[in-house]
């Protein structure tokens, strides 16, 4: 099935060029000229990505991710001016799966949206053999088979990337990975200078598994990487 893409974006150009090369590139996308219109199509449920520029008229992105987030975890690649770190942090925080910098090359572009999406399809496949499906560390038991999270009882709600992430560490707990090994093996893509996705994805897991205190048994070990604690 092609992946449904909606774009949501007030520059024509840029917009069109996005939609020619990602057509090619194997994907179906509709477009929304600015922030209402975008909402009203992204809470459609129809779409496996939304890209969303931060600057849009009548609802700004980070404004409109926000009320998104509020019903859908539909994954959402921020598109920001280059050098506005703030929106790029900010975005994330609320819960945007990755950031991509303008002007940018379409083949980057192409290259994030399929490792999102790679995330999410990874997210919805029930693990195998059964034993490996369910990890408990430290209060928190995150479940491969109905992608679930648990913390002192509670759900903890985590969109596909955060779920990746977490994995990722209780998997290896006990041990240092490293920001460049986790970026390459949950992001899909190499450790970039300067890049604060992977500080600001934990940071939102912290927060979220904090309920239990929970939040503290993933460390940040300065220099070298994220340690997920064995035991408390």
């Amino acid at each position: 099935m092609t992946p449904k893409i909606l774009l949501i974006d007030d520059d024509d150009e840029l917009s069109q060029l996005v939609i020619d090369y990602l057509t090619l590139d194997g994907f179906h996308l509709d477009r929304a000229a600015d922030g209402p219109a975008g909402l009203l199509r992204a809470q459609s449920g129809q779409y496996q990505l939304i890209l969303l520029d931060v600057m849009l008229p009548g609802l700004d992105g980070l404004s409109l991710l926000r009320q998104l987030r509020q019903s859908s975890y539909c994954p959402v690649l921020m598109l920001t001016a280059r050098g506005d770190d703030i929106d790029r942090i900010v975005g994330l925080e609320l819960g945007a799966d990755d950031y991509l910098a303008k002007p940018f090359n379409p083949r980057e572009l192409s290259a994030r949206v399929r490792a999102i999406l790679r995330r999410v399809e990874l997210a919805q496949q029930p693990a195998a053999p059964q034993q490996h499906n369910l990890l408990e560390l430290n209060n928190v038991q995150l479940n491969r088979q109905n992608r679930q999270v648990h913390c002192a009882g509670s759900v903890v709600v985590l969109t596909a990337t955060e779920f990746q992430l977490l994995d990722y560490l209780m998997s290896h707990a006990g041990s240092v990975i490293t920001k460049e090994d986790l970026s390459k093996e949950v992001l899909g893509r190499t450790l970039q200078l300067y890049d604060r996705s992977l500080d600001v994805h934990i940071s939102n897991i912290r927060k979220k598994l904090s309920v239990a205190d929970a939040g503290e048994k993933i460390q940040t070990l300065r220099g070298s990487g994220y340690l997920f604690l064995e035991q408390a």
